[in-house]
This record gives structure tokens, C-alpha cells and sequence, in this order.
């Protein structure tokens, strides 16, 4: 049985960064030979590494440190005047929590998101295969809360179910419903879903400043970020700024 002082860590070579274009990045990834039980993948969380599929991988760049892990301390969130708002929008919207297994109709929604929404992304072009080994494969704590609409799937929010939280590792919805802000809503439902089976955390993945596609991750407040190897709340990180450790 691993634990977390035996777990073996391999780095990738620098590649291009995905998020920043002027930027190469390193990856260091948990070996894919490790038994990752739910107890060390709760460690590896709040130490800032995220799951896809069966990999367990953190930022680990020499000249660049943009990438900051979020997380959302559910019993202290309020939602934001425009959050409210899409609570409220989304009010006939049913949730359902599945096992995390392959279903056409979620794929296809899948597909049609990525190729409208993220044509020029990473799983660009989506096929059934990556699907599988992004979403499904990966371990027994994984669930999907699907989205439907007057008996329609409309989208899926994919997360990990840990001792202290929830983790999300994916959203994706139906473009022709963009109008409803899913991935907002799919968050703000997450949060409370954590928040009734009384587990303090939602943690977000990566805040990137510079990259657009990122940033949304700090509307959620207030927010914990892990720097220097800890969590800081919003007030800490003004004091690093202020002391010039951050930019």
C-alpha cells in the first residue's frame, strides 16, 4: 500500500504551456503504478494536484508559478449578486448524481461542446476513447451530476467525492443552452451539494490570471488559495502582495 511518503513523482520535459502562450511549462505527474487510495488523493489535493483520468499531475514550472490552486470554503460562500441570479434562472433545472459511466447522450453533448466551445484546446478533437480516459476511468469516488431541462440533458458536471470535499474535475453543457450560465450554475450547485454532506471544501483546479478561460474561478468567494505551499484566505494573500512576495 502507497502513502504518501512513498509515492514516486516523475517530471515531464519543458513543453508549451497550454494556458500561457509565451510560456513552457513541467508537469509532474504521481507514478501511474501507485495505489492512489482515497485518503493519499485527499493529501495530494491539499497540496495543490489535480486528477485526469488515472494521472495525478501538478504545475511544476521553473520560471513560472501563475498557476494557483483554488478552493471554496462552502459554509463561508456567498453567492455574488449575478450568481443569485442564475440560481435563479436555473430553478427548473433537476439534478441528478450518477456513477461515473458511459452514456451516448452525455457524449454527444460532450463532443458538441468541445467543438464549439474549445476548438483549439488540448482535447481538441474529441473522440469516444479520450472521452473514457478523461472522465470515466479513474477511481470509485468519481460521480456525475447531470443537468436535465424539462426532461432533457442539457450538461454534466463531473467530480471527485473526498474526505474534505469536493473536487471539480469537469463541466461541460449543451451550447445551445448557454444562455442559462451552466458552468457557473454547475459550480454554485457543487457548493452546496458539499456543503449538505457537511465537507468544508469545493476545490476548483488552477486560477491563471492571464488566461481568460481561468480567471472565472475567483468569482466565487471568499476563496482560499494554496501558495508557498499553503492555503492563504483572500486577507493573507493581500498581505503577501503588500509585502512584495507577490506580484
Amino acid at each position: 500500500m502507497s502513502n504518501l511518503q512513498t509515492l514516486v513523482f516523475y517530471a515531464t520535459p519543458e513543453h508549451d504551456c497550454s494556458y500561457l502562450a509565451d510560456k513552457q511549462a513541467t508537469t509532474i505527474f504521481v507514478d501511474p503504478k501507485a495505489k492512489v487510495d482515497l485518503d493519499i488523493y485527499t493529501q495530494l489535493s491539499n497540496l495543490g494536484f489535480r486528477r485526469s483520468g488515472n494521472h495525478y499531475y501538478r504545475p511544476h514550472c521553473k520560471a513560472c508559478n501563475a498557476c494557483i490552486p483554488i478552493r471554496i470554503p462552502v459554509t463561508t460562500f456567498r453567492p455574488s449578486r449575478s450568481q443569485k441570479r442564475i440560481l435563479k434562472l436555473n430553478k427548473n433545472v433537476e439534478v441528478r448524481l450518477m456513477s461515473a459511466d458511459f452514456h451516448e447522450d452525455h457524449y454527444l453533448i460532450y463532443e458538441k461542446y468541445i467543438h464549439i466551445r474549445h476548438a483549439d484546446g488540448d482535447m481538441f478533437p474529441p473522440s469516444r476513447e479520450q472521452y473514457r480516459s478523461f472522465l470515466i476511468e479513474g477511481p470509485s469516488i468519481t460521480r456525475f451530476a447531470e443537468f436535465s431541462l424539462n426532461g432533457q440533458v442539457i450538461g454534466v458536471a463531473v467530480v471527485d467525492i473526498l474526505i474534505d470535499g469536493y473536487s471539480a474535475i469537469y463541466t461541460f453543457f449543451d451550447p445551445d443552452y448557454a444562455h442559462l450560465s451552466l458552468g457557473t450554475y454547475a459550480i454554485l450547485w457543487q457548493i452546496q451539494a458539499a456543503k449538505e454532506k457537511t465537507l468544508p471544501f469545493l476545490y476548483l483546479g488552477y486560477f491563471i490570471k492571464a488566461c481568460t478561460k481561468m480567471s472565472y474561478k475567483t468569482a466565487f468567494k471568499p476563496f482560499e488559495a494554496h501558495i508557498e505551499n499553503t492555503w492563504l484566505n483572500e486577507e493573507a494573500m493581500q498581505k503577501l502582495v503588500d509585502i512584495k512576495v507577490l506580484p
